[in-house]
């Protein structure tokens, strides 16, 4: 995954200095990146927050990720605009330590495009040589910055399989919430911005609706920032252990460190502690009712892709299957059986597909396979591209066979267990259930 930088604001300071600011003293922020960083002095990357700004507005500069109890950073508030200058009343000290700091104006527009000229230079260069399966679209405020990141994704030959995450950090991007969760493919929830646009009584409230709206649409939901004291702390808090579980409980499908493995300490305890805490939670997820609402929520008449996903969890849960089997070549069907969250793994056999540019023949699948490891409950693996996805003939069982070996190594299903098998015969789609012998 490539995070882009994003019309992200930016203190510099070229002396590398620390700057102490003192609370209920002033500072003035100036375009001009020339002049010295100091204490009443900070010069910005960009022009127009002197007409973005009016006096009251709350301005907050932190450097890394701001969690609010760090020392390192601030609030301000602006007291008057001179020109192109911004006068600020600092409101409490601290010391800015290093070159870089974020700076964020709270409900503010910023007139900057979603994908800036380095991101599309670092896309360019290290995405395409990296072949990336997921674009991180940081500060997406509207459906059309996706729109441009695909056309512009489009012309760099493989990574238009890219897949595209629109990062939520804004009010705006709330706004148009809706209609970027119709073209992304998936989305995070920057929880570290949301909360210094949003006052912190209504973040909860966004996440658990907005979460829920992913799930019916089957696309990942993806929260960030869960146990920020875990960057200089061995153990989370309470209220973050709560907070991860309620995450898994409410519906996410993924949880992303950030300062945590970033700069913090303890990189590899927070990983095996947030696990432990995503593990227990997914125990106890009331999978029943989650499944009642999903069937619930796409309504009658279903499509037939629906339908099918939708009986297959039903009888895999009702027979007490210990996984389902799922034959897809573009990912899409496995992807809706996962939607409808089975308690029990979900195999998907990515079938490759060959293709042609009249030159050389190519395999797809491989894409696929990897960008369906963010879908809760999803495994992924490769079949022998000699076994289509949609054969009229027995071809598929041994691919059955090595799927279904595949599970027994990982231990998932075991000697007389049950499974169901969801794949396509022709035109029609089969589900059916195996007795497993010894």
């Amino acid at each position: 995954m490539l995070d882009t930088g994003g019309p992200e604001l930016q203190v510099v300071n070229k002396t590398e200095h620390p700057i102490s600011l003192e609370a209920d003293t002033k500072v003035i922020l100036t375009p001009d990146q020339d002049k010295p960083a100091t204490s009443n002095l900070l010069p910005i990357n960009y022009h127009g927050l002197s007409k973005a700004v009016k006096k009251g507005d709350t301005i907050f500069i932190g450097q890394y990720l701001f969690t609010g109890n760090e020392t390192t950073s601030v609030w301000l508030e602006v007291d008057e605009v001179c020109s192109e200058d911004v006068v600020c009343l600092i409101k409490n000290s601290t010391t800015l330590s290093g070159t870089l700091y974020t700076l964020h104006v709270s409900q503010i527009r910023i007139d900057m495009p979603t994908l800036t000229d380095k991101d599309k230079e670092v896309i360019s260069i290290w995405g395409v040589q990296n072949n990336i399966d997921i674009l991180s679209l940081s500060y997406t405020r509207h459906a059309e910055d996706i729109r441009h990141a695909r056309s512009f994704l489009s012309k760099l030959g493989e990574l238009n399989q890219t897949q595209i995450f629109a990062k939520i950090e804004n009010i705006e991007g709330l706004t148009h919430f809706d209609e970027i969760l119709q073209e992304a493919d998936g989305i995070i929830f920057s929880r570290g911005n949301l909360g210094i646009d949003l006052p912190p009584e209504k973040v909860f409230l966004f996440q658990k609706a907005a979460v829920y709206k992913c799930n019916m649409m089957g696309k990942p939901a993806v929260v960030t920032r869960v146990v920020d004291s875990m960057t200089d702390n061995l153990r989370p808090t309470r209220a973050e252990a709560t907070d991860v579980a309620n995450a898994v409980l409410d519906g996410s499908d993924a949880i992303l460190l950030g300062a945590e493995t970033l700069r913090g300490l303890y990189p590899v305890e927070t990983v095996s502690t947030v696990g432990k805490i995503c593990a227990e939670a997914e125990k106890v997820f009331n999978q029943d009712l989650y499944f009642k609402k999903t069937v619930k929520n796409v309504g009658e008449p279903m499509s037939h892709l629906e339908s099918i996903a939708s009986t297959a969890v039903r009888a895999a849960i009702k027979v007490k299957a210990s996984a389902i089997i799922c034959f897809t070549s573009s990912g899409r069907a496995a992807r809706l059986i996962a939607k409808y969250r089975p308690t029990m793994p979900v195999i998907s056999v990515v079938i490759p597909r060959l293709k042609t540019n009249q030159l050389r023949w190519t395999f797809s699948g491989a894409f696929e396979a990897r960008q369906s490891l963010i879908v809760r409950g999803l495994f992924p693996m490769l079949a022998d591209p000699q076994h289509p996805a949609d054969s009229k003939s027995g071809s598929n069982e041994s691919v059955l066979k090595v799927a279904l070996d595949h599970g027994k190594a990982s231990g998932v299903i075991k000697p007389h267990d049950r499974v169901v098998v969801c794949q396509k015969l022709g035109d029609a789609s089969v589900v059916k259930i195996l007795e497993l012998e010894d």
